[in-house]
């Protein structure tokens, strides 16, 4: 079941909140559990048996490690197994298949026989339920989080159905007290069924409709210049349109339940660096990263050399969590260089001062070669793609690309950029012109919330009339 499904659309979530608004406060958790058990055993009921199985572990280290926090010695084992035993079961299904796979291909360079795959799915959202298993053993741990709360409020914490596949991750300790009151005004349920339908737009309207022209740019073996930049581009807009409108249908759904969760995007293709794109993109993953990996690995603390160290550490780790593949491997390694490097240039004072759009335009297209590693499909494709990008297979639009693309995707990929960058330049021009560009900006926006609810009805009966793609996060 996905958000843009018509079965969730007039089936789950129409009884889901009239009976979530319609049961006492002391029920509402319970019925959260069990909905979002439903949700996500729609898929398989075997993953589901996995998400209850790690939530138990997950409760009852975490009262292990509360009811010992005076012994640190046996808090700190019990934080151990607890964290160790969510990741194995990460490792086991995420990357049982890409090691064996990896320790294939060096047997063979070494002239040795095979192992057989193990052939595991990916259970869904397991990468995003795990790391907020995680942060909750590590908060409850360092005194930040109650770990004596039942085991229905846990449950319920993890498995919120409106973030459970792919976020924003959710810290306990920053919607524990919601969890104690969950109620939602009827200001919240309004401003939350229009940031709802807000995300559902741009994963419809925007991401589905561009998809064709990133996917047809990336099947081709020998790119040109045009068909490279342009297949990136679009899969750029798609993957943004994609994943912000996800985090969007989440934040509205948890809104009109009465949850706030953390803004996962802030426009990030209007960052002038790569330490700003990472402090506009995945909100919630660079701060657990941040809180849970760099900061305990050191930081910034033990000199320049393990500064630069933990950066990439951290990046191609971060790398490897969106998927089991060397392409994103690399992708990480390539955003913990870029940010290594800027960190080097900073500490020496080599800083450029470059015009805002000059320095944007310049991190935007670092972001864009990042890109073609992470959606390519193996490195020889993505050496394939950083090939065209630099005009290895010549500069025109291809034949064998051109074609696939519909004019209707195009107009579709101009507004999406327009809209991505139009913001920012409201805000230069309005401290140029003032007052009155600033008044004519915000009747613009008022017009835009008001057309959400007929491109609302045009993105429902689109999703109705074909099959969808869906969130590209849910591979991750």
């Amino acid at each position: 079941m996905v958000f843009t499904s018509t079965v969730f659309l007039f089936l789950f979530l129409p009884l889901f909140l009239a009976v979530y608004h319609l049961v006492p406060l002391r029920w509402r958790l319970g019925w959260v559990l069990v909905a979002s058990y439903a949700f996500y055993g729609w898929w398989r009921l075997d993953f589901l048996a996995l998400l209850a199985g790690t939530t138990l572990w997950t409760w009852t280290m975490g009262r292990f490690v509360r009811e010992r926090a005076r012994r640190p010695a046996r808090a700190r084992a019990g934080l151990v197994a607890g964290v160790v035993g969510n990741l194995a079961v990460l490792a086991y299904f995420k990357y049982a298949d890409f090691g064996i796979e990896s320790l294939n291909a060096l047997l063979a360079a070494l002239g040795g026989g095979e192992l057989r795959l193990a052939g595991l799915l990916l259970p869904i959202g397991i990468s995003f339920y795990v790391f907020q298993s995680v942060s909750y053993l590590v908060d409850v741990w360092r005194g930040d989080a109650p770990g004596d709360r039942g085991l229905v409020e846990v449950a319920a914490y993890i498995a919120l159905f409106p973030q459970l596949i792919a976020g924003p991750i959710v810290r306990f300790k920053s919607i524990v007290r919601q969890l104690d009151d969950p109620r939602a005004s009827w200001l919240d349920f309004g401003a939350g069924a229009q940031r709802f339908m807000l995300g559902f737009c741009k994963k419809v309207l925007i991401a589905d409709t561009v998809a064709p022209i990133a996917d047809a740019a990336f099947a081709l073996g020998t790119p040109s210049l045009a068909d490279a930049w342009l297949g990136v581009l679009a899969y750029a807009v798609q993957l943004f349109f994609d994943f912000s409108g996800y985090s969007d249908m989440a934040i509205g759904l948890g809104r009109m339940m009465g949850f706030r969760f953390l803004e996962n995007f802030d426009r990030p293709y209007t960052a002038r660096t790569i330490n700003d794109f990472w402090r506009r993109w995945h909100i919630s993953l660079s701060r657990w990263l941040r809180d849970y990996l760099y900061i305990p690995l050191g930081g910034n603390r033990r000199g320049r050399r393990r500064t630069y160290i933990n950066l990439m550490v951290v990046m191609v780790l971060g790398g490897l969590w969106h998927g089991a593949a060397w392409t994103f491997v690399l992708w990480g390694a390539w955003h913990g260089a870029l940010l290594a490097a800027e960190r080097w240039i900073s500490e020496r004072g080599g800083e450029l001062r470059l015009p805002a759009a000059i320095a944007g335009a310049r991190t935007f297209v670092f972001v864009l070669v990042g890109w073609a590693l992470f959606r390519a499909d193996g490195a020889g494709a993505a050496v394939g793609m950083l090939a065209g990008m630099v005009g290895a297979n010549g500069a025109g639009l291809s034949d064998a690309f051109a074609w696939q693309i519909p004019s209707s995707a195009l107009a579709v990929l101009g507004i999406a950029l327009v809209l991505q960058w139009a913001p920012a330049a409201l805000a230069a021009l309005t401290q140029v012109r003032g007052r009155r560009v600033a008044r004519r900006a915000a009747r613009l926006r008022g017009a835009l919330s008001f057309a959400i609810a007929p491109l609302f009805v045009v993105g429902v009966l689109q999703a109705a009339a074909r099959t969808t793609s869906p969130f590209l996060y849910f591979q991750f």
